[in-house]
């Protein structure tokens, strides 16, 4: 699975002052720190950038690429941002990918033929005109106009990353499972397209040490569906073990909880026992409470 890291953001209360004033040696450590993790993507989150995005996307892109080799998600809805990080990016291991494009006419006719012109990779991020899709079907409707899209335009499809929108267990607990049920579809909807992911987004307004295991168990979920990706936290080393194949029993037993087998939770360890009550939130089988490893 491929692992892109979000922790280069302007959210951050050290980087965003750092990206304002053009400090490179925090931006530079925080791109060191996420290779030597082990993520196989960065992605460079600059947010709207409504003011001079263009100038610091180039500067971003040019000091990260002096810090490390790994490819770039270029992440921001400033579109001439965009195009200003891809005029002065240097394919290394690999090219570097939009992070995202709306199912919206207006932004595939704006950035899908700057992806193509630059030979640059896509989130296919699906997002419609109404916003939020509301189920799996128009999750498939927005998945097909975005590929076609691309394919029009010369993309080829292992350039299109497929994104259904995760969203917080808290909040839409009902749209994880459209999620999960669009990746069981996609390989047939968008021959040949990879998928992606913001993991994080499952366990948004969780407290703290319940994200972990939210975002943990939702991989090995997405594992289950062969999804080939995820944007993550780079320093979790769970993740990374999950994500390697290094906790594959943890992956089977979930994958058995996705699959309707009954388990005897009496005959497991606490940790099996937590994986099993948080896939069963995630499937929406029990109600989300802050308490529910503890029910």
């Amino acid at each position: 699975m491929y692992l892109t890291g979000e922790n280069l953001n302007v959210m951050s209360k050290k980087l965003g002052p750092a990206m304002k004033n053009r400090e490179a040696g925090p931006i530079q450590k925080m791109a060191e720190y996420e290779t030597e993790a082990g993520v196989d993507y960065i992605d460079v989150n600059l947010g709207p950038a409504r003011k001079g995005g263009p100038e610091l996307m180039e500067w971003m892109v040019k000091t990260i690429q002096a810090a490390t080799d790994l490819p770039l998600f270029l992440d921001t809805s400033n579109v001439d941002a965009i195009e200003a990080g891809l005029k002065v990016y240097k394919p290394t291991k690999a090219k570097a990918v939009i992070n995202s494009i709306m199912a919206r006419q207006e932004r595939m006719d704006i950035l899908i033929p700057i992806a193509a012109k630059y030979n640059a990779g896509m989130v296919a991020l699906l997002w419609g005109p109404e916003g939020m899709p509301r189920d799996t079907d128009e999750r498939a409707m927005h998945a097909s106009q975005l590929y076609m899209a691309a394919t029009e335009a010369g993309i080829p499809p292992e350039d299109v990353w497929i994104d259904p929108i995760i969203t917080p267990v808290n909040v839409q607990q009902e749209q994880l499972n459209h999620c999960l049920q669009f990746y069981k579809l996609q390989e047939d909807l968008t021959p040949g397209c990879r998928s992606t992911n913001g993991l994080s987004n499952v366990s948004n307004g969780a407290p703290e040490h319940l994200r972990p295991i939210l975002n943990q168990t939702f991989l090995m979920m997405l594992i289950h569906c062969s999804v080939q990706g995820a944007i993550v936290d780079a320093f979790d080393k769970d993740l990374h073990d999950i994500a390697r194949g290094k906790r594959q029993g943890l992956v089977d037993l979930v994958g058995k909880i996705m699959d309707g087998q009954a388990i005897d939770i009496s005959k497991l360890g606490k940790e099996e026992v937590d994986y099993v009550k948080t896939a069963r939130v995630l499937l929406g089988k029990s109600l989300y409470t802050d308490s529910w490893l503890e029910l």
